[in-house]
C-alpha cells in the first residue's frame, strides 16, 4: 500500500467549508430564533479525549516503526497501524472542518456578545474551535508519525546496486555460475 500525505489544501478547504456552514447556521439562528449555535461542553471534552487517543496510538506506531527489529520488545498489528494512520488523517480533516464551523459561528456571534446567551455560546464556540485546531495539528503530526522509515528490502535501489556490484565482482573473478545468471 502506498501512503501519500494529505495535501495541505485539504485542510484549508475543510476549514473554509466549515466556516461557511457555521456562518450560514449562525445567520439562520438570528433569523428564525432556532438555536443551533454554541457547543455543549461535553463536545470539547470528547474532542480532547479523541485527540489524546489518536496521538498515543500514533506514538506507538512511530516507536514500533523506528525501533531496530532486533531490539523490538513487542509487536504491533499492521491493521492497527493502518487504522491509526486513517484516524490521523480523519482527525486532521475533521478538526479543520469543525474549527471552521465554530469560528464561523463565533464570527457572527461577536456582534451580539452583550446578550448572555450569545456570550456563553461564543465562549463555548471559541474554546471548542481552539480544541478543534489542536486536533487538526494532532492529526497532521500523527500522520507524520505513522510514516515508515525507508525499507532496504530487495526492491530498494540500495539493495539492487549491491546485488549488481556483487554480480560484477563474480564476473571479474570468473566464479559466476549458471544459477547466478
Amino acid at each position: 500500500m502506498i501512503n501519500r500525505r494529505t495535501p495541505w489544501w485539504y485542510y484549508l478547504v475543510a476549514l473554509g467549508l466549515g466556516m461557511f456552514l457555521g456562518i450560514v447556521f449562525a445567520k439562520s439562528d438570528e433569523m428564525t430564533g432556532l438555536s443551533l449555535v454554541g457547543a455543549p461542553w461535553i463536545v470539547a471534552f470528547v474532542l480532547i479525549a479523541l485527540g489524546a487517543i489518536v496521538l498515543i496510538l500514533a506514538l506507538q506506531v512511530h516507536r514500533y516503526a523506528t525501533t531496530d527489529p532486533a531490539k523490538r520488545k513487542s509487536w504491533i498489528d499492521p491493521t492497527k497501524a493502518v487504522y491509526t494512520l486513517v484516524l490521523c488523517k480523519a482527525l486532521g480533516i475533521a478538526g479543520a472542518g469543525l474549527a471552521g464551523w465554530y469560528f464561523g459561528q463565533l464570527f457572527l456571534m461577536l456582534s451580539h456578545v452583550n446578550a448572555p446567551f450569545y456570550r456563553d455560546a461564543s465562549i463555548q464556540c471559541g474554546v471548542t474551535a481552539i480544541i478543534c485546531l489542536a486536533d487538526m495539528v494532532v492529526g497532521i503530526v500523527g500522520e507524520w508519525l505513522c510514516q515508515l522509515p525507508p525499507n532496504d528490502g530487495p526492491e530498494s535501489p540500495k539493495m539492487k546496486a549491491a546485488k549488481r556490484r556483487e554480480r560484477q565482482r563474480k564476473i571479474a573473478a570468473g566464479s559466476l555460475g549458471k544459477s547466478d545468471i
